[in-house]
C-alpha cells in the first residue's frame, strides 16, 4: 500500500523529545518560546503564538484580531470545516464566496462583488488550499480599500509564497496547523503568526486563561498552550521543511509529467506569482468517473484522499443554522470531481512510478 500521507519522524525528533523529558519541563516552556520565534521568523512575522491545534489557532486569531459577535467575514466553503467554524465560535457570520476553478482558492473577484453588495462585512479569511496561496495581492488591496481584517488560514501551506512573500505573514494574522499529515508536524499543534503587537498580546492572553500575572486573569481565556514536547518535534521539523517542500514539488512534477496526457483528468495548475508546496496533489476526475477511479486505486493499493466531498454550507450543522442559500457552483463542481494522490516526501521513485502506472491502467467507463 502506498499511503496518501507518511510523516517523517527521525532520531533527531526522538532525541529532542527525550531532552525535554529529561529536563522535567514538559508543559509550555523554553522550547515553545524558541519555536514561536523561529517559526515566526520563517514566515516573516514579528510574533508567533503556538497553540494546541490549527483549530485553536484559528479560534485565537479570530478573537485576537478584534472581530466581534455579529460581524460578517468572507471565506470559502471549499475547506475543512474548522475554517468557518472558528467564526461561529465567536458568533461571527461566515459569508461564503465561490472558488477559482484553477487554484481551488477563494475567487478574489467574487470577493469584490460581495464587498460591493454588503457594506457590513468586516473581514476576509482566505484559505491557502492544498498548499497553493490565494490571490493575496487582490485580497490585501481590497482589505485596505474596505478596512478589513485578513486572517490567513495557511494550515496547509507551510513555506508557500505569494510574489516571494511567505503566506501567513501577509494579512492581519495567519495560522498554521502541525497535524501529522501536514508538511511539517508537532504531533498535534498550531500557531498564530502576526506582526501586530496588539494582536499578539491578545493571542498570548487567550491561550493562557487570560493570565497577565500569576493568578491574575485580565480576560476570558483558554488553555490552548503548546507543550515543550510538541515544540521540540516542531523545531527539528522546521529545519527540514524546505527540503520536505522541495521533495513535494519534485514529486508533483513527476506525477504531472506521467499523467497529464490522460484525457479523463486534470492535473494541478500553479497560478502566477504562487509558490506551491503541494500539501496535496489534487487532480480533477471529469465525466463522473471519480467513484470508479477510487475503486481502481483501492484494488491496486494506492492511497488517496477526497478533500472535500461536502461544502461547508452543505453540512448538517450549517443547514440547521440557515446557511443553505449560498450558490457556489465552482466549489460544488470541485467537490464532486477532486481527488488527491500521494505526493509526500517519503515516496520513492518506484512509488511514484507505481502511482503513474496504476492511473494509466485505469479505463474509464469500462
Amino acid at each position: 500500500m502506498i499511503p496518501i500521507a507518511n510523516p517523517e519522524i527521525t532520531d533527531l525528533e526522538k532525541e529532542s523529545v527525550m531532552k525535554v523529558m529529561d529536563s522535567g519541563m514538559l508543559a509550555s516552556g523554553p522550547r515553545v518560546k524558541e519555536f514561536n520565534d523561529k517559526f515566526a521568523e520563517y514566515v516573516g512575522a514579528d510574533y508567533g503564538i503556538a497553540t494546541t491545534s490549527g483549530t485553536t489557532a484559528l479560534d485565537v486569531a479570530v478573537k485576537a484580531t478584534g472581530l466581534e459577535e455579529g460581524d460578517k467575514v468572507i471565506t470559502t466553503p471549499f475547506t475543512f470545516i474548522a475554517s468557518c467554524n472558528s467564526l461561529l465560535y465567536s458568533g461571527i457570520e461566515p459569508v461564503f464566496v465561490d472558488i477559482d476553478p484553477l487554484t481551488y482558492n477563494i475567487d478574489s473577484y467574487k470577493v469584490l462583488e460581495k464587498l460591493e453588495e454588503d457594506p457590513d462585512i468586516k473581514g476576509i479569511m482566505p484559505v491557502h488550499l492544498f498548499g497553493q496561496p490565494a490571490d493575496m495581492d487582490t485580497i490585501m488591496r481590497l482589505a485596505r480599500k474596505y478596512d478589513l481584517i485578513v486572517i490567513e488560514d495557511a494550515a496547509q501551506a507551510h513555506g508557500a509564497e505569494f510574489a516571494g512573500e511567505p503566506v501567513g505573514g501577509i494579512g492581519t494574522a495567519g495560522i498554521f496547523s502541525f497535524y501529522p499529515t501536514k508538511n511539517m508536524t508537532t504531533g498535534e499543534g498550531g500557531i498564530v503568526v502576526t506582526s501586530d503587537k496588539e494582536v499578539a498580546d491578545n493571542a498570548k492572553l487567550l491561550i493562557n486563561h487570560g493570565l497577565t500575572d500569576r493568578y491574575y486573569h485580565e480576560e476570558l481565556g483558554f488553555n490552548y498552550r503548546m507543550t515543550d514536547i510538541a515544540a521540540a518535534i516542531g523545531l527539528e521539523q522546521l529545519k527540514k521543511l524546505d527540503d520536505f517542500n522541495k521533495s513535494r514539488r519534485e514529486n508533483a512534477m513527476k506525477l504531472t509529467e506521467g499523467i497529464s496526457d490522460l484525457n479523463w483528468l486534470v492535473t494541478p495548475k500553479v497560478a502566477e506569482k504562487r509558490s506551491h508546496v503541494f500539501h496535496q496533489y489534487t487532480i480533477r476526475v471529469i465525466n463522473g468517473f471519480r467513484d470508479d477511479l477510487v475503486e481502481h486505486l483501492e484494488e491496486n493499493g494506492i492511497g488517496y484522499g477526497i478533500h472535500y466531498p461536502r461544502l461547508a454550507y452543505q453540512q448538517p450543522i450549517y443547514k440547521k443554522l440557515g446557511y443553505d442559500s449560498f450558490d457556489c457552483p465552482e466549489a460544488e463542481k470541485a467537490s464532486r470531481q477532486v481527488l488527491s494522490l500521494p505526493v509526500h516526501p517519503a515516496l520513492s521513485d518506484e512509488n511514484i512510478n507505481e502511482v503513474i502506472r496504476v492511473l494509466r491502467a485505469f479505463k474509464p467507463g469500462k
